[in-house]
């Protein structure tokens, strides 16, 4: 589609180019491309923006001098997932085209990936000082036990929203492999983590998180 601006008004029209996916202007002379962001850089973004604003909101909240790398949530075993993702991407781009040019699967990976987002970070901004990414095994005074805002509707939004971000990235691009490996893995990932966290939330709250426990599900399918 283009928008030509003329001394008649303006005139829309497709695009001559068909390599240009978005919308195309021409004002005095001059031209102007708004293409549509492909999923390779919409994943880029994704992660970039992922880590940076995990590490900024531990900043805001506990304080530059309690904040190191680990607050970025990069691992190895994290990085060569992420590795293996490119790889099957450029690997089924070069070989099989078609299947990354679903665009509404596309699309629902990147909902997905939002989603998943909004949901973690209101997990991380509504617990405040008692969210951290490490699990406590000492109490502190500061750390409160948290059930209103998103925690009123599953007892782990972060993982919940991390397990949605994660496998969205990967539906994203089309990945069918690391789709199934990502939801396994980071599922996997949890089932061993939340029995372990909530062992100590039993001792630091005692009845109180066993009656939230009861009441609100975990967030994670087929965890209780």
């Amino acid at each position: 589609i283009s928008a030509t601006f003329t001394s008649s008004g303006l005139a829309i029209g497709k695009s001559e180019n068909p390599t240009h996916r978005g919308l195309d202007f021409y004002i005095q002379g001059s031209y102007f491309s708004f293409r549509k962001m492909d999923p390779l850089s919409q994943f880029l973004l994704a992660i970039l923006f992922f880590h940076s604003s995990e590490y900024i909101l531990a900043a805001a909240i506990h304080g530059m001098s309690n904040v190191n790398v680990k607050s970025l949530l990069v691992s190895k075993e994290y990085v060569l997932a992420m590795v293996f993702a490119l790889l099957e991407y450029f690997f089924e781009l070069l070989l099989f085209p078609g299947l990354k040019e679903h665009l509404w699967v596309s699309n629902l990976g990147l909902a997905m990936l939002v989603v998943g987002e909004i949901v973690r970070k209101l997990a991380i901004v509504t617990a405040g000082r008692s969210f951290t990414h490490l699990i406590r095994v000492y109490h502190e005074d500061h750390h409160k036990l948290v059930t209103s805002g998103v925690y009123a509707f599953v007892r782990h939004p972060s993982y919940c929203g991390f397990l949605i971000w994660s496998v969205g990235t990967q539906i994203m691009l089309c990945n069918p492999i690391a789709t199934v490996g990502f939801a396994v893995v980071v599922w996997r990932f949890f089932v061993a983590r939340i029995p372990y966290e909530e062992y100590f939330l039993r001792q630091f709250f005692g009845a109180d998180y066993e009656e939230y426990a009861r009441r609100v599900p975990s967030g994670v399918p087929f965890v209780m």
